[in-house]
């Protein structure tokens, strides 16, 4: 990568219990969070079923586009934990356990209660490097630029710390604040739109909240280039003072 190519990502949220609503995914904002500080652009977000077609397709259409895929869900015991097998349809590979894996979760579990069930989460895509599971041992894995990482909060988080520092890094997205007060978002938005045109190197957004005084507006101006951010963020401070004025 060049300096001004940019670092990119996705995530693959595999399951029908958060598409149900049963389960409230708390990995999105995680890897997020993750992304930002460390200069990755996150890119998109995808939800699928545990249905192999729609993993396969979602996973050849997000590793193609971005530099790293990072799928969360589905490679549990059960059968319907078919992210490992998507995964490795998807790469046209082959399945099978992996000694590697298998001797993980033996550091958790007695030989002779590696059932049939557990022995699912050592099932592993021929090519693939695992990834360590210091809570559970069972095992992630890379197969590309795809990181195949469990869905339960802990584990995954676990499994970020442990890939973070194989990943290439590029220039953080700074952020600078303006408060626009109880400023509607109407008498502000055509003037905005101006400043957005005039600044296009950076990205302008609007939020409106609740807060302990009362209804405000928060004007978020965020970029890679300081300088380009400082000129941006003067122009619509100098925006709010005139409108606040007026």
């Amino acid at each position: 990568m060049t300096d001004t190519t940019p670092i990119t990502a996705a995530i693959l949220v595999i399951g029908d219990e958060i598409l149900s609503g049963r389960t409230k995914d708390r990995n999105i904002g995680t890897i997020a969070d993750y992304c930002t500080a460390v200069g990755i652009d996150l890119r998109e977000v995808r939800i699928v079923p545990d249905e192999q077609d729609r993993i396969v397709a979602a996973v050849n259409a997000l590793r193609a586009e971005n530099t790293y895929l990072f799928t969360t869900g589905g490679i549990g015991p059960t059968h319907d934990d078919i992210t490992a097998d998507s995964v490795a349809a998807a790469f046209g590979v082959s399945i099978d356990v992996d000694p590697r894996a298998k001797a993980m979760l033996l550091e958790r579990h007695k030989p002779e209660d590696l059932n049939e069930a557990r022995l699912r989460m050592a099932r592993i895509p021929a090519g693939a490097d695992l990834i360590a599971n210091p809570i559970s041992k069972a095992p992630g894995f890379r197969l590309g630029n795809v990181f195949v990482m469990a869905g339960v909060p802990a584990i995954m988080q676990a499994m970020l710390d442990s890939i973070g520092p194989t990943l290439e890094t590029g220039a953080r997205v700074l952020s600078h604040t303006v408060e626009a007060g109880n400023l509607p978002e109407g008498t502000y938005a055509g003037d905005l739109a101006d400043l957005a045109k005039a600044h296009p190197g950076v990205s302008i957004g609007s939020y409106p909240s609740m807060t302990q005084t009362g209804f405000a507006n928060r004007i978020v101006v965020r970029g890679k280039d300081p300088q380009a951010l400082d000129a941006a963020r003067a122009d619509i401070e100098a925006l709010v003072t005139r409108l606040r004025g007026a």
